[in-house]
Order: C-alpha cells, then sequence, then structure tokens
C-alpha cells in the first residue's frame, strides 16, 4: 500500500513540474532563427505540431508562399524535392484538424497560425502553417473589415493592428495556434526575398524545426508573455440526502 502512495506522489510531482516548464519550437533557417510559443488555448493544433516537430516532418522543407505585408508560408511536404518554380501548396497530410478558433488569439505581427482550404468547418491542414508580417491598419480600415467579416474586434486588438501590424480580416476564420518570440528579423528578411508570379521564393527558403523546453517563469521575465490561469473547479454543492 505504501509503494502504490509513494509512486502516486512521485506521478503528481512529475505531473506538477512538467506544468511548469513549456515547449516551444525553433525554426532555423538560412537568414537566421526563429523561436515560438504554442498556446494552451488551441490543445489539437499545439499536440499536432509538436508531434510533427519531434517527428522531424519540417526538416528541409521550403516557405513556399511569400507575400510582403501579408505572411510567409511552409510546410508543404510536396516541397522538400520540389524542382524550381513547382507550383506548391496542395500538399498535406490525410487529416484536418477540428478549427480552434479563440476570441482572444489574433492575427498579430508574430501570430503562428495554420493554413487550410476552403472548408465549412473552418478545419486546419494537417501540417502547413503561416507566420503573420502583416500592415498597419487605420480606424476606418478596421471598421470596414469588421463589418465585412462579421467579427468585431476587441480594443487591445485595434490598438495592435493600428500601431503594430497585422492581418484582421483572417480573424476568427483561420486558427491562431501560437506566437513569435525570437526572430522579427528573420521575418522580414525573408519578406523581402524576390519571388515568382505565384509567391514562391526565386531562391529556396529551408527550414528545420526543433523543440526548446524553457521554464514558465523564464519565458514570462524574459520575453513578457503571461500564461492564461487555469480556471478553479467548483465544489459541487452536497445534494439533499432522502429520507
Amino acid at each position: 500500500m505504501r509503494k502504490i502512495f509513494a509512486f502516486s506522489l512521485l506521478i503528481l510531482a512529475h505531473s506538477i513540474f512538467a506544468q511548469k516548464k513549456d515547449s516551444l519550437v525553433l525554426i532555423q533557417t538560412d537568414y537566421g532563427d526563429m523561436l515560438f510559443l504554442l498556446y494552451q488555448q488551441t490543445p489539437k493544433h499545439r499536440a499536432n505540431f509538436l508531434k510533427l516537430v519531434r517527428e522531424k516532418f519540417y526538416d528541409g522543407l521550403l516557405f513556399h508562399r511569400v507575400i510582403k505585408d501579408f505572411m510567409i508560408q511552409g510546410g508543404d511536404p510536396n516541397s522538400k524535392n520540389a524542382k524550381p518554380g513547382e507550383m506548391l501548396g496542395m500538399g498535406g497530410l490525410n487529416y484536418r484538424i477540428d478549427a480552434e478558433l479563440r476570441p482572444e488569439l489574433f492575427h498579430k505581427r508574430g501570430a503562428l497560425a495554420a493554413a487550410r482550404d476552403n472548408n465549412p468547418q473552418k478545419a486546419s491542414s494537417s501540417c502547413q502553417f503561416y507566420i503573420v508580417q502583416g500592415r498597419t491598419f487605420t480606424d476606418e480600415e478596421l471598421d470596414a473589415l469588421s463589418a465585412k467579416i462579421q467579427v468585431k474586434f476587441p480594443v487591445e486588438h485595434r490598438e495592435f493592428y493600428k500601431t503594430k501590424k497585422g492581418t484582421p480580416h483572417l480573424d476568427q476564420n483561420y486558427t491562431v495556434f501560437g506566437e513569435m518570440l525570437e526572430g522579427f528579423e528573420v521575418l522580414e528578411k525573408i519578406i523581402a526575398e524576390p519571388t515568382d508570379s505565384r509567391d514562391r521564393p526565386l531562391k529556396d527558403i529551408r527550414m528545420k524545426a526543433s523543440i526548446k523546453v524553457m521554464k514558465r517563469k523564464e519565458v514570462t521575465k524574459k520575453y513578457g508573455f503571461q500564461y492564461p490561469e487555469k480556471p478553479s473547479k467548483k465544489k459541487k454543492k452536497a445534494k439533499p440526502q432522502e429520507e
């Protein structure tokens, strides 16, 4: 009995210890490295991305779509051995990920989001993703976009879009599942590369992805990211006993 109790305590301690650390994703390119935090609020996308990174799925793939003032996109498995000028963007694995559209997660500069095809469920690609560069927007532009896509932008999101760049027209239509912590200068270097008529860079830009484990306290201290607090469990009210 004591052995079982001790083992249970060990499992609990390991679980608590694990919660104090986070698995970040490092994407390396010839232009430099980009470090990303994956959101806890999008568990399906987070788990899928970490799984593919652990399997080294992304190693050697291209950023095959680059559009200035918008985003860079990669993760197409067909890009690994693609010939120069070959059209890319249709490759994937044999599944989709259910949409995880959270109102607090938006397309700010550096946002990591899942690409998708045109499907009514807004389900995401199994492997393709994009990183937002975006541009700044005026109040008038944001009002027009809000009416067009039927999404009300919170005040803090509007302020970000007006001063720090983003792609607000994608909000609540594509799942945002992470954000860049380091490497914004790398994003700008990739964006600056010349492209062909299909937005594919003329020079191949390959990636390599790995996991970097870091204490949550260090993430908050170094990057200012505040982890969402877990809601406290409400105690169930005792039901009156039947006579």
